[in-house]
Order: structure tokens, then sequence, then C-alpha cells
């Protein structure tokens, strides 16, 4: 992917890929440091052909996109729903694999 390195590639279980202008990327980012979860943002604002390889990849065409130990979790909302019920933790808990 040009420019951006893919989730794989990144020394991080959390990475959110984001633009410079969105306000769910902002609130992605404020949840993880409030639940202290270490992660890496990489900025896509200007880098059309990384917003292609992650709509190819995540099925999605919005920012944040969040990634997980290199797999697709979605995008704000879902990573809110994992927070809420209980599953973000333990997620990041479990023995990769």
């Amino acid at each position: 992917m040009p420019g951006a390195p893919k989730p794989e590639d990144v020394e991080s279980d959390v990475v959110v890929y984001v633009t410079s202008y969105c306000g769910f990327c902002r609130a992605a980012e404020r949840l993880l440091y409030e639940r202290d979860i270490e992660f890496v943002a990489i900025d896509v604002t200007y880098d059309r052909p990384a917003r292609a390889w992650l709509a190819e990849r995540s099925q999605q065409y919005t920012v944040p996109q969040i990634f997980i130990r290199g797999q697709s979790i979605g995008g704000y909302s879902e990573l809110s729903r994992l927070d809420a019920r209980g599953e973000l933790r333990p997620l990041l808990e479990r023995e990769p694999g």
C-alpha cells in the first residue's frame, strides 16, 4: 500500500487509519486513550492509494478503520460496541493466532 503501512507491518496490536478532519477518528482515539490501550494512528488524509486499499480490505469507505492484530473490526461504532459489551479488552488480551 503506497504511503501507509499495512496493519501487519506495524508494531502494535491496534492500528487506526484516520484522516485529519474526521470527528469519529478523534472519538476512536479518545476511547482507546481512555481505556489505556496502545495504538498507532496512521493518517491517510491525502493518500488515495491507501484509502482505496482500506476500502478493498475492510469493505468500508469511511474512517476510522480499526485493525486489531491485523483483522479489520470496522470503525468507531464497532469499536465502541466492543467496548460497551466488555469485549474489547479480552480481545486484546487473548493470545494471537
